[in-house]
């Protein structure tokens, strides 16, 4: 994790039990706050993972070139669609 400087800040309300667990956790390597930092982050990585990358064996990386060069496919009602007056222009 890079060094930045802290501007924001982060309100959380937990049980007594979450708390100790949390300090049991965090214990002789870092604070609380630093601790529950550090795992949010990481999570949240982890959540965000599939939406910034995605990785593919040589047969998939196959059939995902050959769809993205392939012609696009007519679409006779989306065609239509567009030709007709949108409902937000004027009269």
């Amino acid at each position: 994790m890079a060094i930045t400087t802290r501007s924001e800040k982060l309100d959380l309300r937990l049980s007594k039990q979450a708390k100790e667990m949390l300090r049991s956790a965090a214990a002789a390597q870092r604070s609380v706050s630093e601790f529950v930092l550090e795992s949010a982050l990481a999570r949240a990585e982890e959540t965000l993972a599939d939406r910034r990358s995605f990785q593919l064996d040589s047969e998939q990386w196959a059939v995902f070139m050959e769809a993205l060069d392939a012609s696009p496919r007519e679409l006779p009602r989306l065609k239509k669609l567009f030709q007709e007056k949108s409902i937000f222009e004027n009269e």
